[in-house]
């Protein structure tokens, strides 16, 4: 065995229009197998740490430099990283192994290096100059997380709010039962004045206050990167110049907190999906993936808390082949956004040959092929069996990252029939080729009992009283 192939392991189930998809797990399993048979090998450590000095750790083993396969070997570390990155976050990698790997991981990280983009995004995102240190074996970090528990605090009484791109969501809860809640219309998407977004969310919080006697805790939601009540990343606040973005939008909800005088946490949307989802169903260890515009991520650990990863697994490889589809933002290939999302199916319609309008949102695109599949066409169908095909290999994957057994599965790509047949045909992937994980992954989708707790009422439950 030579060259790639250590890496090119074809899927039993094969992805109807994908034929070139080569499962992470696969690969990744094929190289620690035949690592561990050599004998001949070494640990890699690797550690990233992120705010507040938190530590994640996940260790490699790895051939010995100078073996046949020392191109796998860099290749698994580098897409092993890079899923580190954007599942966990950070804003510096600690590295211990032999100096020439390490080497590489420096100039992959570097100005022009092949992962600038990610440096460069966990840069802006930590506010800190993006590093990655070598260090002998001793000198390695210690795996540190957070000590608090966030979320599934009902006590007291709290205003929830879930910020979405076209209404305000806010909850007045006493005691865990929501007394008041309403959606209040806006736009924030277009606006330049930092001023709009306050003055909506500040009177968002008033009109909840006045159901209740009192106001003792405050939690939100939202899409974007969030660090200690910050929005870094978010399109809700796009259209801010950047200097007001800083000024203004970033301190926002530090300003809302000293006026309240209350705990206040905001915190990424998916996360709090998870949470509801989690509280609806009397579950933890739970994985959330919505399937929207893009791939978006939550996550509770077994212990029902959320981490303060960051989830973004949009940007996470999900398939080791070299020629797979680009993601036009990062540059990278094989990565979820153009895998579990309404980019795949745009990415998949020309193969059964659907053909859309150069100027046709990807929403519409969406429309358009679901109509097709309720309406029994086989060939729009397999665009869903082969999305089916990519979770199902995709879930054992993500489980070596993250500590789960129930995965929340909900956005627009999962309406429908076509959603049933994603499911479907994840579940075949799952029992034929990972009988283990599907006996221990239970899949879930939104239904009255998990909608019952709303993301609202879920985001009021994040802060701790006193």
């Amino acid at each position: 065995m030579s060259g790639q192939s250590l890496l090119s392991i074809s899927p039993n189930i094969q992805a109807p229009l994908d034929p070139g998809f080569i499962p992470a797990i696969l690969a990744t399993r094929s190289y620690r197998n035949a690592a561990a048979a050599s004998r001949k090998t070494t640990t890699f450590k690797i550690a990233l740490e992120r705010e507040h000095g938190l530590v994640s750790r996940s260790d490699l083993e790895i051939f010995l430099p100078g073996s046949a396969y020392d191109q796998e070997t860099l290749r698994i570390i580098e897409r092993h990283i890079k899923f580190l990155v954007w599942a966990w976050g950070g804003w510096k990698i600690w590295v211990s192994g032999p100096e020439a790997f390490c080497q590489e991981v420096a100039q992959w990280y570097a100005p022009g290096g092949k992962r600038t983009f990610d440096a460069q995004l966990m840069q802006k995102v930590y506010e800190k100059p993006f590093v990655v240190e070598r260090v002998t074996p001793d000198e390695m970090p210690e795996f540190r997380e957070m000590g608090s528990r966030i979320g599934g605090h009902f006590d007291g009484c709290r205003i929830g709010f879930d910020l979405g791109a076209s209404d305000y969501k806010v909850a007045a809860v006493v005691d865990g039962n929501p007394v008041f809640s309403t959606e209040i219309p806006w736009d924030p998407v277009k606006q330049q004045d930092p001023n709009y977004h306050y003055s909506y969310i500040a009177a968002g919080l008033r009109q909840a206050a006045e159901k209740m006697p009192r106001v003792d805790a405050i939690g939100g939601s939202s899409a974007g990167i969030y660090i200690a009540n910050q929005p870094k990343i978010a399109s809700l606040f796009r259209s801010i110049p950047e200097e007001q973005f800083h000024n203004k939008i970033k301190p926002m909800f530090l300003q809302l907190q000293q006026e309240w005088g209350v705990p206040l946490i905001v915190i990424n949307d998916g996360d709090v999906t998870a949470l509801a989802g989690s509280l609806s169903l009397n579950k933890a260890a739970m994985l959330g993936i919505a399937m929207g515009s893009s791939e978006a991520a939550g996550y509770l650990n077994p212990q029902g808390r959320i981490t303060g990863y960051l989830n973004e697994l949009a940007f996470a490889p999900v398939d080791f082949c070299e020629y797979a589809a680009v993601d036009e933002w990062s540059g990278d290939t094989g990565v979820g956004a153009l895998y579990f999302s309404q980019q795949a199916v745009n990415k998949l319609a020309p193969a059964v040959n659907i053909v859309f309008p150069a100027d046709m949102p990807l929403p519409e695109r969406l429309k358009v092929v679901q109509a097709k599949v309720n309406d029994g066409d086989r060939a729009a169908e397999q665009i869903f069996e082969t999305i089916g095909v990519y979770l199902g290999y995709t879930l054992p994957y993500y489980a070596e990252y993250y500590e789960y057994e129930n995965v929340l599965i909900l956005g627009r790509v999962t309406s429908g029939r076509g959603g049933e047949i994603i499911f479907q045909k994840a579940r075949e992937v799952l029992s034929q080729e990972f009988p283990e994980e599907a006996q221990r992954i239970v899949l879930l989708m939104p239904d009255e009992k998990s909608r019952r707790v709303g993301q609202a009422v879920a985001a009021a439950s994040l802060p701790e009283i006193g």
